[in-house]
């Protein structure tokens, strides 16, 4: 039975729950979080673990917390499927340190080039801050300048380098509104397959089944898809800590895998609170059927959404080719009387939607238009009441 069939009752009884705040729907990152898990964090706020302190008070160096960061590790790697020869590292800064990061640790020596593959705002970022600290960048495609805006189809048109360190790219891409097939064997038909595959998921981790095997390195902050803003999490292959970065090029020791990797992931005061409740996250995924569970979710949440805006083409316009459409970030255009974009319009749009509480539509500044983001929080009761919406909206 698919999730669209079950009456409102039994899917608030056996989906994730939104939180408590009184709003029918927020629909923009950070995403809300399990109900189960707010009522577990309520009852241990003053008395973790019969510890007789809060959980956020709690030593990082205690017996509690050790358990407890031990245990989200093996949550995550239980939930992703990470093989023995990968290590899960838990650091801070978010996926904007390791823009820094994996430059500086996985550099063979500075000049090699390393690939970026530049989708949107967060892949071009990355490539910024690899010249910013003395890259040689190669740019694979830009999907940017294509006028298609469609991946490059022939294999000349990908432009990897013969003797790259690395190969870099953004799994979903929150602004544009583009999420990559990379769940999919043939995405990776056109890699070379002798190269360090190194890769941002933080909009859209857990929320798909992803073949870890394929990567040197995964890397997320966990505030889209998981928990509270503050921790970010390494999956790497345990052959490139410490053993790939330039000698020449000091590697900062809060940036560094093997520092971090060397301590258990203690090398200075961890994000407790957000390991925590990113550990009670991992769990109820767990308890609820894990990713396969989560991608039969949100594909049914994400077609909803899309079959409303193809289907009224004089009312909404997705500007993303369709094999290119993120699960994640949807992003449109609501269009007047001549068909073209229409900021009027979509003011009435947000006027409309916050009457019935469906809250933070708004698309990013820099592109404007209307964004839903359906994180993995995001139950299909909030998507059907936008649903619904949409349906009924007359410009």
């Amino acid at each position: 039975m698919s999730f669209l069939t079950r009456g409102v009752g039994s899917i608030i009884k056996s989906a994730i729950i939104p939180a408590l705040a009184p709003q029918k729907a927020r629909l923009a990152g950070p995403a809300v979080l399990p109900k189960s898990v707010l009522e577990t964090a309520q009852r241990e706020l003053l008395n973790f673990a019969n510890t007789g302190s809060s959980v956020l008070e709690i030593s990082h160096r205690s017996k509690e917390f050790e358990q407890v960061n031990q245990e989200a590790q093996q949550n995550l790697k239980d939930l992703l499927d990470v093989p023995d020869d990968y290590a899960i590292l838990f650091m801070q800064g978010g996926a904007s340190a390791q823009f820094s990061s994996i430059y500086l640790n996985l550099l063979v020596n500075q000049s090699k080039p390393v690939d970026y593959i530049v989708t949107g705002i967060w892949s071009e970022k990355a490539l910024k801050e690899a010249k910013k600290l003395g890259g040689n960048c190669n740019v694979v495609f830009n999907l940017n300048n294509s006028k298609d805006k469609k991946l490059p189809i022939d294999d000349k048109d990908w432009n990897f380098s013969k003797d790259s360190s690395y190969i870099f790219y953004v799994s979903n891409e929150t602004v544009h509104g583009i999420e990559l097939n990379d769940h999919e064997d043939k995405f990776f038909e056109k890699f070379p397959k002798d190269k360090v595959l190194v890769c941002d998921m933080s909009s859209n981790i857990l929320s798909r089944k992803v073949d870890v095997k394929k990567f040197g390195c995964i890397f997320f902050g966990v505030q889209k898809n998981i928990g509270p803003a503050g921790l970010t999490v390494v999956v790497i292959k345990k052959e490139l800590i410490g053993t790939r970065q330039d000698k020449n090029v000091p590697v900062p020791s809060m940036l560094c895998y093997k520092t971090c990797y060397d301590a258990n992931s203690m090398y200075n005061t961890p994000p407790t609170f957000s390991v925590y409740l990113s550990n009670l996250v991992f769990k109820n995924l767990k308890e609820l059927g894990g990713i396969s569970y989560m991608e039969k979710l949100n594909l049914e949440k994400s077609n909803l959404i899309y079959g409303i805006i193809d289907k009224r083409k004089d009312v909404f316009q997705c500007p993303v080719e369709v094999s290119l459409r993120s699960r994640m970030n949807i992003v449109w255009r609501c269009l007047g009387s001549d068909g073209k974009p229409s900021n009027i319009v979509e003011k009435e749009f947000f006027d409309g939607a916050e009457r019935l509480r469906l809250h933070q539509l708004q698309g990013h500044r820099v592109v404007g238009g209307v964004r839903a983001s359906l994180y993995n929080a995001i139950p299909m009761e909030s998507v059907l009441c936008l649903a619904d919406y949409m349906n009924n909206f007359k410009p």
